[in-house]
């Protein structure tokens, strides 16, 4: 049989974007039993339509993951600008979680839904949302100053 995909710099470079868990090699093989219907696992057995296929739902996957980072990143920005502590993941999913914000973790938001509450932040903030602290400031905290007095001549203390 005459191989039909000479050329497969387009997988490739879709390949190599994704974030894997696991052995590449391993990955490679099993998205292309997995578009050849268990037929092979090697790229150069793989007939054009099936090959494009693959090509297709990789980038797809990729396309995906780019758009989610895109719309984390903006609601990420919004919930800084509305004081919202985004380098405490605690404070990102009790905000988030509310039922009048998100109802859910950050983390298991949709890119719908973060679109969603990318909305609903900016009409927050439009309407000039202050937020207030759960917890009530602590009084300052004033300073005591000791003094430690070695009279006994033990080691640390030099005697002049």
């Amino acid at each position: 049989m005459k191989q039909e995909v000479s050329n497969y710099g387009r997988f490739w470079v879709a390949f190599r974007q994704l974030t894997l868990h696991a052995d590449p090699e391993e990955c490679r093989r099993e998205f292309v039993r997995q578009y050849t219907a268990g037929r092979t696992d090697s790229l150069r057995e793989m007939h054009r339509g099936e090959y494009d296929a693959l090509c297709a739902g990789i980038e797809g996957m990729v396309n995906d993951i780019k758009e989610l980072k895109l719309r984390r990143s903006t609601v990420l920005k919004l919930l800084q600008e509305l004081e919202v502590d985004t380098t405490d993941w605690m404070q990102i999913n009790d905000f988030c979680r509310h039922p009048r914000i998100a109802g859910k973790e950050f983390g298991r938001l949709s890119i719908d839904e973060l679109t969603d509450l990318a909305k609903k932040l900016r009409s927050i903030k439009r309407k000039g949302w202050v937020r207030r602290s759960s917890w009530p400031t602590p009084p300052p905290a004033k300073h005591h100053i000791a003094y430690l007095i070695n009279l006994t001549g033990s080691p640390g203390f030099k005697n002049n």
